[in-house]
C-alpha cells in the first residue's frame, strides 16, 4: 500500500487539549480522512447510478401487476 504525507496546522491550545485526553492524533485525522475519502467515493457512484437511471425509460403502467400474475400462473 501506498501512502503519501499529509501535513496540517491546528491551534496550539487545541493540540493540548487533544494530547491531554490521550487523543491518537496522527490516527484520529488518518480516520477522519479516510471515511470523508469513502463517502465522497460513495456519493460519485450514487451520482453515477442516478444518471444511469435517468437513462432507463419507465415501464408501461400495469406491466409489474401483469409480470406477477404471469409469475404465478407459470408455477
Amino acid at each position: 500500500m501506498q501512502t503519501a504525507v499529509v501535513s496540517i496546522r491546528v491551534k496550539k491550545d487545541v493540540k493540548e487539549v487533544l494530547e491531554r485526553a490521550g487523543v491518537d492524533i496522527p490516527k484520529a485525522i488518518r480516520e477522519h480522512l479516510e471515511e470523508l475519502a469513502w463517502k465522497l467515493q460513495l456519493e460519485e457512484e450514487v451520482k453515477g447510478l442516478r444518471r444511469s437511471l435517468e437513462k432507463v425509460k419507465p415501464s408501461k403502467p400495469g406491466s409489474a401487476v401483469k409480470s406477477v400474475r404471469e409469475d404465478r400462473e407459470n408455477h
